[in-house]
């Protein structure tokens, strides 16, 4: 089968995630490519990449190419209108990784009903507030990269407890900070909080602060009494090295989060979570058993303490949380795919 995947989001290719941070949708997009491709079905990958290059299996070309006359199957990524990227396709799929509501949109509803492509969700909270009226939709979870899913020998023990954190700013980013200030540190004090975020390193290595993050980055400063710490996500293995360094992963979560990525990277690396019942995050953990979904402010306080102060509890819910992922490759993923689709 010729398989199209089309993206027009920003520059990236195959090897990125390995040398930088990398958003989860276009991690996904890349890896879904090469795992397509080695289940042997010719695919060409059009994006903002640089250049033309084969990576994987997988042809990789520049937006601007020439575009193949016929394809049997397109999968665009997020933007509906890339659903006619190639005009001769035999099947239509759009990867939403977005809100459902989104899918509501009057012009959106327009290019769906007019092209009538499967939606493909990532979450089942997605689906919550779109309805598909008549379309097919199929559900394919997010799979890992194996830089999260190979075993290691167990790290040493920690001097320092870490709690790491890698939400969006506006994602309950400010709401932790002050919770683990007033009620979480107090609990846990030699602990630290380690913040990876691209658009709050800048600050805290003496630059300038983005427009909108003022409050939040002052808010950072004044924490760092505290043992909160901002640093500058990496590339997947650099950053599953982070977390297995830590004794905790904090996700306050949001209700537009319908993929909840690097809540599944941790738990892949056998880190416990706790988190808030918000978005798709619940449906990435087995609550009580490899996380802790917390129905409140003391309990995400307390149940934190306990993970960053109780070396067994962690270890008991960190094997269950690599246990719960194990299998999980993108090569798996396009076996499913391929069953949905079919």
């Amino acid at each position: 089968m010729h398989i199209t995947l089309v993206d027009d989001s920003i520059p990236f290719d195959g090897y990125t995630a390995s040398s930088r941070p990398l958003g989860g949708a276009e991690k996904g997009f890349a890896a879904l490519a090469g795992a397509l491709a080695r289940r042997g079905h010719t695919v060409s990958v059009f994006n903002r990449c640089r250049w033309s290059m084969y990576i994987e299996g997988a042809q990789w070309e520049t937006f601007e190419a020439k575009k193949p006359l016929l394809t049997d199957m397109v999968i665009a990524l997020r933007k509906p209108e890339l659903l006619s990227f190639v005009r001769q396709a035999k099947r239509r799929v759009l990867w939403h990784t977005g809100p459902g509501r989104m899918l509501a949109k009057k012009s959106t509803r327009a290019i769906l009903a007019d092209l009538q492509p499967t939606i493909l969700l990532c979450s089942q909270t997605q689906a919550q507030d779109w309805r598909a009226d008549g379309l097919k939709v199929a559900l394919l979870p997010p799979a890992l990269k194996s830089d999260f899913l190979t075993s290691f020998d167990e790290p040493p023990p920690m001097e320092t407890p870490v709690a790491i954190v890698t939400t969006h700013p506006a994602h309950g980013l400010f709401w932790l900070v002050d919770l683990w200030v007033e009620k979480i540190r107090p609990l846990a004090p030699g602990a630290e909080l380690h913040i990876h975020s691209m658009s709050l390193a800048k600050m805290a290595e003496g630059g300038g602060v983005e427009p909108g993050l003022e409050d939040l980055s002052a808010k950072i400063l004044a924490a760092q009494g505290d043992g909160v710490r901002v640093l500058r996500p990496q590339g997947d293995a650099l950053m599953a090295a982070s977390y297995r360094q830590a004794a905790v992963h904090l996700y306050p979560g949001h209700p537009d989060d319908g993929t909840a990525f690097t809540l599944m990277e941790s738990q892949a690396c056998g880190i416990p979570a706790v988190l808030r019942p918000l978005g798709a995050a619940p449906e990435r953990v087995v609550n009580g058993s490899s996380a802790y979904v917390a129905p409140d402010d003391d309990a995400f306080a307390n149940l934190t303490a306990l993970l960053l102060n109780n070396a067994e509890t962690r270890a008991n819910l960190g094997a269950e949380a690599k246990a719960l992922y194990q299998g999980r490759t993108w090569d798996a993923a396009a076996e499913k795919l391929e069953g949905l689709l079919a």
